[in-house]
Parts: C-alpha cells; structure tokens; sequence
C-alpha cells in the first residue's frame, strides 16, 4: 500500500510538471487545456444545480405504506454530555409506528455522557445504553459495526450525538426505502442549529444546503444515486451485512459506505423533507479541526478509486467522478489560479494572452454564487443577511478549502509514511443557549 501511495504522489507531481513545463513553453496549449477543463467543471455543476431545483419543485410527498418494519437508531457518544440530553429527547419524539429501539453507543466517555444515557434508559424501555468496549482502530466506523452487533432490526438508522431529528424525519425515510426495491436505504438532510450564531456557522448553513441537498438532489434527478450524509441516513441491515459493515480505518465512513452500496447495485434516494437538526463549529479552529478530518477521510477513498479496480463503472462512476473533481481537479485549478497570480504580481512570470481568463474568473464567481441562491430559494430561507453572506463566501469560505487541503495532504502522506493510522479527531461541541 505504501508503494502505491508514492507511486500515486509520483505520477501527480509529473502531471505538475507537465503542465509547468506546457506553461514555460507553450502557454497557448496550457491556457486551452485547463479553459477547457474549467469551463466543462463550471458546466457540470450548473446542471447538477438546474437539476436539483427542478427536483426540489417537483418533489412529491413521501408515500405511507402498510407496514414499518424495525428501525434500530445507533447514536455514536464519545463526551457528548454537553448535548446529549437535548438529543435524546428529540429521539424519544419520534414517531414511529414499527417497532423502534434507541442504542446510545458510549464510546468510552470520561464525561457524563454514562450518566445521562443512564437517565433515559431507565425511564424509556426502547432507549439503551451500551458501553462500547475500548478497540483499535478508534472512530465512529469501529463503534457502528459494534452497535450493528448487537442490534438486529432490518433498518438500522445513524444520528450524531448533537443531533435533533424533527418527529416525522424517520418515518419518511423509511417508506422512500420501502417503496423502492432495490434502494440500499435512505438519506434525509441536515440543517443547521446554531445558524445564527455567527458568520461562520451561517456559512456552513448555507454550504449544506447546496452541497448537501441541492447537488444531492441534482445528482438523484439525473443519475437516481445519492450519498450518504453521515447522519439522518437510514441502511437496510441486509446491505451492510452483505458488504461486511464499516471500514474500520475510513474516518469519512458516509462516503466510503456509500461506493459500496453503489457497487453492489443497490441505490439511495434523497428525501429532503426528512430533516435532522445538528450544530456546527462555531469557532474557526474547530471547524479546521473537524475539516481536516473530513479531508483526510476522502483523500483515503480518492486512494481506493485510483487503486482498486471497479470504481470506474456503472452509477458508480458518477461518485467516483465526484471525488476527483472535489479533491483533485478542484484543488489544483485553486493552486494554479494562486500560483498565476502571485508570479504575476511579484513580476517573475508573465504572459501576454488572449483567452478572456479575466471573464472565466467571473463566471467561475458567478455559477458558485447562483448556487447559493438557488439553494436558498429552494429552501426558502432568503434573508438580508444571507444574501450578504453569499455574496462574499468566494472570497472568504471557500478559499479556505486550499489551507484545508493542503493540510490534510501533509498529514495523511506523513501517516503512510509512517505506518501510521490516521487518528479519529471528535469535533469539539457547544452548550446550546
């Protein structure tokens, strides 16, 4: 594994040489190249984003069916205490009309996480508090597969630890999943808590709405594929037996779960009015923290695409694609645009062209703040503020994805390197007011 990491980091560093020399040489070709790959990314994302509206207006809703089969909600806890009361009390709300059993997974907390789950077990019959045995690798995959052993309904659905479920959000992922036959489960969305917290957790609002429900929904109008979310998502137990439960070593479990089920043949449709209620980093640190880890997860599956075979067909494509366009493409049309810019200014490097690069920026602008809106739209949640917010995310949120890739890249190369296991990082919580 460890030679095909180098080789892996060899052939991108000749595809950088590649281009540098292209650059030096024959600056026409470059500037055509990555036009053309640029504007077909920018195309590709503004069909996703019609998609995704013209599914979110066109959305009908969920179907009731005769029978609910059994659901097992599976709370992964490590020192939650600070909001996990608030948390199980949504899930004592839900209503279920199957049978329906509540596991609080206490990964060894040194809190009161016992002592709350405790509380509510004693006090509900259908609420559990399990005390996961200590393991390697740590993380959230490790005390699934734990909490999957020791549960045994057909459905088995996964809910943070700072999550708030609305009462109706599990039976509506339950009948999408029954009533498509070959659906490996369902995906509900997730909304943001603490939104108005600050300009920080506005903005991760309004990025979880586009890329989490409006490309989410574009993607299943187009390709009948969805991703899981992490949590809010619901996965028949047959599926995850059948595929031998979580990668214990995949830290973005969601993503890495999802390739799977997608190659197994099984799908996940999109039910964006199963809604989950869950708060997010509130201070800059912890949300690089909590990032850094997201990043590090998906650079592992990147791996995977590249290096095992079968990732390449089928629906299964489109997720794959999805990867390498977010951690590659993406990224090294940022380090270009950064690196162009900085030779220019400090006079060392400058080229007299042609191609309206100058309007290819704009567009570039344009499509990602028309995501924004669209998003918004769809979700009605237009506001003076938001709309600001909008305005100015390129140019302050979303350059923070170079810091954060290159970051991650640093830290899981130097994991390989040494042999090492990329550790499990909890994000920090915050009392709720």
């Amino acid at each position: 594994m460890r030679n095909r990491v180098v080789l892996l980091l060899l052939l991108f560093l000749v595809f950088i040489v590649f281009l540098v020399t292209a650059a030096i040489f024959n600056v026409r070709i470059l500037l055509f190249f990555t036009t053309a790959l640029f504007l077909s990314l920018l195309l590709y994302y503004s069909v996703l984003t019609i998609a995704g509206l013209y599914s979110r207006l066109k959305y009908q809703k969920v179907p009731e069916i005769d029978h609910y089969p059994g659901v097992d909600i599976l709370i992964p806890a490590h020192n939650e205490g600070i909001v996990l009361q608030d948390t199980i009390e949504a899930m004592v709300s839900i209503m279920y009309p199957g049978d329906l059993q509540i596991y609080i997974l206490n990964d060894n907390s040194a809190d009161n996480t016992g002592e709350i789950a405790d509380a509510f077990a004693a006090t509900f019959k259908h609420v559990h508090h399990i005390n996961v045995p200590p393991g390697e690798p740590r993380g959230k995959s490790r005390v699934l597969n734990y909490g999957l052993s020791i549960s045994n309904n057909k459905y088995y659905c996964v809910y943070d630890a700072d999550n708030q479920p609305e009462p109706d959000a599990l039976v509506k992922l339950v009948a999408t999943a029954e009533t498509y036959e070959d659906a490996g489960g369902a995906v509900g969305y997730v909304r943001t808590q603490n939104e108005s917290k600050n300009w920080l957790t506005r903005m991760i609002s309004i990025e979880f709405q586009v890329f989490q429900l409006l490309m989410q929904s574009g993607r299943w109008q187009l390709f009948k594929t969805g991703s899981l979310t992490g949590t809010n998502m619901l996965v028949k137990r047959s599926v995850i037996e059948a595929l031998g439960g979580y990668d214990p070593y995949a830290i973005a479990e969601d993503a890495e779960l999802t390739l799977r089920i997608t190659q197994k043949g099984f799908f996940l449709p999109i039910v964006p009015t199963s809604i989950t209620w869950e708060q997010e980093p509130e201070t800059l640190s912890v949300y690089l923290k909590q990032r850094t880890r997201w990043l590090q997860g998906n650079l592992y599956i990147v791996e995977k695409t590249l290096m095992e075979p079968g990732y390449f067909k089928g629906k299964l494509l489109v997720h794959s694609i999805h990867q390498l366009l977010v951690y590659v493409i993406f990224w090294f049309f940022l380090v270009l645009s950064y690196v162009w810019f900085a030779l220019g200014i400090l006079n060392v490097f400058y080229i007299e062209y042609t191609y309206p690069l100058l309007f290819i920026w704009y567009l570039a602008y344009v499509v990602y703040t028309i995501q924004l809106f669209a998003a918004q739209a769809a979700q009605r949640t237009f506001t003076p503020i938001n709309i600001f917010v909008s305005v100015i995310m390129y140019f302050t949120y979303a350059q923070l994805f170079s810091y954060l890739f290159v970051r991650s890249l640093i830290l899981y190369i130097k994991a390989k390197k040494n042999r090492q296991m990329i550790g499990w990082e909890k994000t920090t919580r915050f009392k709720s007011k």
